[in-house]
C-alpha cells in the first residue's frame, strides 16, 4: 500500500490501473517470459506483417544492449516485452525509471509511461474520460483497454 501511495503522490496515477496492468501482463510478476528478447524482436522485424513496428523496437533494443541498460541475453515475452509490466524496447528507452524486473521499478515506470501519454492527476480513466487515452497508449487492443479501466475502477473502489 505504501508503494502505491508513493507512486500516486509522485505521478498522480492511482493503484487500480497499475495493479490491473501488472496482473494482466505477468500475474503480478510471476511470469515475465522466457524468450531471448533480442532474438524475438529481430525475428519479428524480419516478418513482413509488422516489420516497421518491430524494426523500430529492434533498433531501440540494440541501443539498450549497447549502453548496458539491457543484457543481450535478457529474457521476456515472445514479442519483445520485458519486465513485470512488459515494456517494449522503445518504451524502456523512453519511460523506464528503474529495474523493470522489480515491483517498484516496473510500477513506477508504468506510471511514468501513463503520465507521458497524457495522464492527468485526479481525472477519470473510464472510456470517455480524460485518462482513458493514456490507457489506450499502453495497449492497442480495445478489449484490453476496457478491461484495465474496469478492473482498475473495481480495485480503486
Amino acid at each position: 500500500a505504501s508503494l502505491f501511495r508513493q507512486i500516486e503522490a509522485k505521478y498522480g496515477v492511482p493503484a487500480g490501473p497499475l495493479i490491473a496492468i501488472w496482473g494482466m501482463e505477468t500475474a503480478f510478476g510471476r511470469f515475465t517470459g522466457n524468450q531471448n528478447v533480442l532474438s524475438a524482436v529481430a525475428t519479428l522485424a524480419y516478418d513482413c506483417r509488422r516489420s516497421a513496428f518491430f524494426t523500430e523496437h529492434l533498433y531501440h533494443m540494440l541501443r539498450l544492449v549497447g549502453s548496458g541498460r539491457v543484457s543481450a541475453n535478457a529474457k521476456g515475452a515472445m514479442h519483445g516485452e520485458l519486465g513485470q509490466t512488459q515494456f517494449m524496447p522503445k518504451a524502456i528507452a523512453k519511460y523506464a525509471v528503474g529495474d523493470l524486473n522489480s515491483t517498484t521499478g516496473a510500477l513506477m515506470s508504468t506510471a511514468n509511461f501513463l503520465v507521458a501519454h497524457g495522464w492527468r492527476r485526479g481525472a477519470g480513466y473510464q472510456p470517455g474520460q480524460p485518462n482513458f487515452r493514456a490507457i489506450q497508449g499502453w495497449n492497442a487492443a480495445s478489449v484490453y483497454q476496457r478491461a484495465i479501466a474496469e478492473m482498475g475502477a473495481q480495485i480503486d473502489r
